[in-house]
């Protein structure tokens, strides 16, 4: 098949447990998170089976975590099933798993990276200064224009990610955000949901981290790319080595076009088929709101790898209930 894409989903999705039934059942999941405990010095597969979430839910602890899991979902699929998929995306901190699958970063170097970058993220902005929120059930189009009129000469708020055409999250200043969010009720927003974080991700706030971010990729070695990214700043795909640590940089004080990659995957790349590894199925569900028509398939354990490995094997390319 080559209608596929590979997609790989960022901070949100942990949860305690994540990644424990693959690395139960497989020997390529063990040696994944046996990598990835020598390269941080620390146990990640007991923080991700065990926890405890509060640990879990650290920037620095979540990102490597989400980006270990989801190589080990990847790698597993690759074990029993090889395929060649015609792009790759990650949902922000997704990318660096989807440059891993690309062979641009090796995936000692994206574990390290991660986990800096989370450490920049942090402690760029102080305790209670930024925020992020959801606004569901509003014109995603019509949020610029209600976060540039919340900002002042001090504070400020932009969208984050464009999740869906009518999901989008808002970050910035705590302040901004709130009157943001309040604003979009006002004009008809059904729900504004303020997010557990404390790093105001995607939004001018993140320029301390961008910059340091950007020292260390001069560090790493970028390899050439084994298949296009579709990137989230640019939302068009990419397969130039040297353009990655701008975009990489760009990342993280701009937003996350989800809608514009879904849609351009599917009506420019001609995708057909969607498969999410890793923990969750937030970008499974993402994009089936944001085009039915597409086959969205999660793995994040046993059960889900049979499925799609049965499903990839037929080579089929019309939409099947995978119970999404």
């Amino acid at each position: 098949m080559n209608n596929i894409a590979y997609i790989f989903p960022g901070q949100g999705s942990q949860k305690v447990g994540m990644g424990k039934d693959l690395y139960d059942n497989y020997e390529v999941a063990r040696e994944v998170f046996k990598e990835a405990n020598e390269v941080l010095g620390c146990d990640l597969a007991k923080r991700c089976f065990e926890g405890p979430k509060e640990e879990l839910d650290k920037t620095e602890n979540t990102q490597p975590a989400i980006l270990a899991t989801s190589i080990a979902a990847l790698r597993v699929l690759d074990s029993v099933r090889k395929i060649e998929p015609s792009f790759v995306a990650g949902h922000s901190l997704g990318e660096y798993t989807a440059l891993v699958c690309a062979g641009v970063l090796e995936f000692a170097d994206a574990l390290r990276l991660v986990r800096k970058r989370g450490q920049f993220m942090q402690e760029a902005v102080a305790e209670g200064e930024g925020a992020m929120a959801a606004v569901l059930g509003f014109d995603s189009e019509k949020i610029w224009d209600i976060c540039k009129d919340a900002c002042t000469e001090t504070e400020a708020v932009v969208p984050a990610n464009i999740n869906s055409q009518v999901q989008v999250v808002i970050s910035g200043h705590k302040a901004a955000v709130e009157r943001a969010g309040e604003a979009a009720k006002e004009a008809g927003a059904r729900r504004i949901i303020a997010l557990p974080v404390s790093v105001p991700s995607h939004s001018p706030l993140m320029k301390p981290a961008a910059e340091k971010l950007a020292e260390e990729l001069k560090k790493i070695k970028l390899n050439d790319f084994k298949v296009a990214l579709v990137s989230n700043v640019e939302a068009a795909p990419v397969n130039q080595t040297d353009a990655v640590a701008d975009l990489l940089t760009r990342q993280l004080t701009n937003p996350v076009r989800w809608v514009e990659i879904v849609q351009g995957l599917k009506d420019d790349g001609k995708i057909q088929v969607t498969v999410e590894f890793g923990p969750g199925k937030v970008l499974t569900n993402l994009i089936h709101r944001i085009d039915g028509q597409l086959v969205t398939v999660n793995i994040e354990n046993t059960e889900d790898l049979i499925k799609a490995k049965n499903y990839l094997k037929k080579g089929r390319s019309s939409p099947i209930d995978f119970g999404v």
